[in-house]
């Protein structure tokens, strides 16, 4: 799918690039590259802000893109060692101050009892992939399976102030967490998860990816701007590079999805960097307006996993 030249333009980016470029599109497993990620280049300029006391920015979700909760979450889209201690340490200390009544993880000592099922979306991702004990796990996923809307999704409002249909961003993150549990090779209520999962992609697809299942109209126009890093905001890339991942077969519905990717891509074959989310960073990795080696990383895969099919989209 990737030509010679754009393959060489994404080896030249940082290491966590690199070792994704060979083990997604050139099928090499370079561990050597991965083992780099902690001592070098983006990777490491994240860890060589953690604080003595093992977190990031002023604790876990303080101040937003600087805390503890977005870094290690960067860390992970990172593709940073899963053993890294760094990583698990913090991890182990979330799990052992901040869990909340129901289970969850709650944003600060002070906050309410009820956990935000965005934030623990996102949780349940990197503390699976940074193998974090499945027992410390369970409760996270207990919490989140009870917050599943009747439509099959997931809305951190439900926690808040309420809600009756489901949100498309934290849909994503949940889908995000549960997937990256099981495939960690966790069975905790595995039949639940898996049902969980194929109801919340149902409600992703039933919509296009972007678009009312009422009216047809573009939900909202963000959604079709690739960002980097997502945070936890929606856009059809991010959810097309989540079926990819999960290795989700094809469905006439992403069709509309993978068009608009194809229409975003440059002359030259890459992507670019499409907007960038405000607010306090510990650097910028890659800057709006220019192409972008992530974007066209995580397009790249896209049309990989689902080529075949190209010849359906208009």
């Amino acid at each position: 799918m990737a030509d010679n030249k754009l393959v060489e333009w994404l080896l030249k980016g940082d290491v966590s690039i690199q070792y994704q470029t060979f083990c997604d599109l050139l099928g090499e497993d370079r561990f050597d590259l991965q083992e780099r990620i902690a001592i070098e280049g983006w990777g490491s300029q994240f860890l060589s802000r953690r604080k003595p006391e093992g977190h990031w920015g002023e604790g876990f979700y303080k101040h937003k893109w600087i805390s503890t909760h977005y870094t290690l979450l960067d860390l992970r889209n990172l593709t940073l060692s899963r053993e890294d201690p760094l990583a698990q340490q913090s991890i182990d200390q979330v799990l052992h101050t901040l869990k909340a009544d129901d289970g969850g993880i709650q944003l600060g000592p002070s906050t309410s009892q009820r956990s935000d099922v965005c934030v623990n979306g996102m949780f349940l991702n990197y503390a699976s992939y940074f193998n974090a004990p499945e027992g410390e796990l369970r409760s996270v996923v207990d919490m989140l399976l009870l917050e599943v809307m009747p439509d099959g999704g997931f809305n951190c409002r439900t926690t808040r102030s309420g809600a009756r249909h489901s949100s498309l961003h934290s849909t994503l993150s949940v889908l995000e967490g549960l997937f990256e549990f099981q495939k960690a090779g966790f069975d905790y209520r595995s039949e639940e998860i898996t049902d969980a999962i194929e109801r919340a992609e149902e409600f992703i697809l039933l919509h296009r990816l972007y678009l009312s299942d009422r009216t047809g109209a573009i939900i909202h126009k963000d959604f079709l701007k690739f960002a980097y890093p997502c945070r936890w905001k929606y856009d059809v890339l991010r959810a097309m590079d989540y079926f990819q991942y999960r290795g989700k077969d094809w469905d006439d519905r992403m069709s509309d999805a993978l068009d608009l990717i194809l229409n975003k891509r440059n002359e030259n074959g890459t992507w670019n960097m499409q907007a960038a989310h405000p607010g306090e960073v510990h650097f910028v990795m890659e800057r709006a307006g220019q192409p972008s080696r992530i974007n066209t990383l995580r397009a790249l895969r896209v049309l990989e996993r689902y080529q075949e099919h190209l010849d359906q989209v208009d």
